[in-house]
């Protein structure tokens, strides 16, 4: 009876949790290590030399004494590449909902290329989600989707960002994906950061893929109680939805911290833009000047993955519980008395 009673009371707290539960928390002191340190070339051909934890942490580059902190190398004249962190989590996700608190993020320097974001592997056939990201001066906030061939996003209204570009395939227009631009001016960057950051929340669900922005003093409470029903939070900033099957074209992904510097983006932009008067070429301002990137930093007050109730329902009721096995219990009694208690097995 115990073995049934205690398995009707954990279903029971589970299932009363309105929209999420916590799957996985990346806060505090164990922050970096739930993320491998990557350290190859950088992707998108950016003037960076992506280094280790070992490294990052003895030049600084790193730390969790108070929020947690992903900075650049701000010192030193680098010819040959700006040291910087590139973070992917050990952990990967195929749906539920992504929130960080951010206190600051890299700010709007010329040269720079930060994002937080998801990929899966295989790219692009699993996918990719860009949360938060831009380059140089920018200060609103760019959100794209990369994928195979077959998705594309529509305004079907709902959200209170505009499309920039609707086919995602990364196979086509240079790989710009679908994008959708937030509409603040102080939603990147240094704007954002002299806000005190924000919060941001993603969710993947069947049928769209969403993401919220929350400013400082406007983050609802369900979030800050760690209980967070998007249902209740308004019109996302974006709303990533249409000719998509999301299910098929978006798993197994991976979160992302990067600073790059250049590369296919900051780099192929900078002739264009104001940064131009500041050098020649993106990569010749990035060496030179190193004072230019010390607030060129990530400082990451929380960051929490949720999974739906409904999904954890599904998940339970996939995997067979076995019947609980009799103990046989010796007591100064004439003979044997068989209990229904189960062996400490994992419930």
């Amino acid at each position: 009876m115990l073995y049934h009673t205690v398995l009707a009371s954990l279903a029971l707290v589970r299932l009363s949790v309105a929209g999420y539960v916590l799957q996985d928390d990346y806060s505090g002191g164990n922050f970096f290590n739930m993320f491998n340190f990557y350290t190859g070339g950088d992707p998108t051909h950016g003037f960076v030399r992506y280094v280790d934890q070992g490294t990052a942490s003895s030049t600084g580059l790193i730390n969790t004494n108070g929020p947690a902190y992903i900075g650049v190398d701000h010192n030193n004249v680098t010819p040959k590449g700006r040291p910087s962190v590139r973070l992917e989590s050990k952990n990967s996700y195929n749906d539920g909902l992504i929130i960080i608190d951010l206190a600051h993020m890299p700010a709007s320097t010329c040269g720079t290329w930060p994002a937080f974001w998801m990929f899966g592997p295989n790219w692009p056939n699993n996918g990719e989600i860009d949360i938060i990201e831009g380059v140089n001066d920018q200060t609103q906030n760019k959100m794209t989707l990369h994928t195979a061939p077959g998705c594309t996003i529509e305004n079907r209204g709902g959200m209170l960002g505009s499309i920039a570009t609707g086919n995602c395939d990364a196979n086509v227009d240079g790989n710009t994906g679908c994008g959708i631009t937030d509409q603040s001016t102080g939603s990147y960057g240094t704007p954002l950061n002299n806000a005190g950051g924000a919060v941001f929340a993603t969710e993947i669900r069947s049928d769209a893929i969403a993401i919220w922005r929350f400013a400082r003093g406007s983050v609802p409470g369900d979030i800050n109680s760690a209980t967070p029903n998007p249902s209740t939070w308004g019109t996302p900033q974006a709303l990533f939805q249409g000719g998509c099957d999301i299910d098929k074209s978006f798993n197994s992904l991976n979160i992302i911290f990067d600073t790059t510097f250049c590369g296919d983006w900051a780099g192929a932009v900078w002739g264009g833009s104001s940064c131009a008067a500041k050098a020649g070429t993106c990569n010749d301002y990035v060496a030179n000047n190193p004072g230019a990137f010390s607030d060129s930093y990530w400082s990451v007050n929380s960051l929490k993955v949720f999974k739906s109730v409904a999904a954890v329902r599904a998940q339970d009721e996939a995997v067979p519980v076995a019947a609980p096995s009799a103990v046989v219990v010796s007591l100064p009694v004439a003979s044997p008395i068989v209990s229904d208690v189960p062996h400490h097995e994992e419930l």
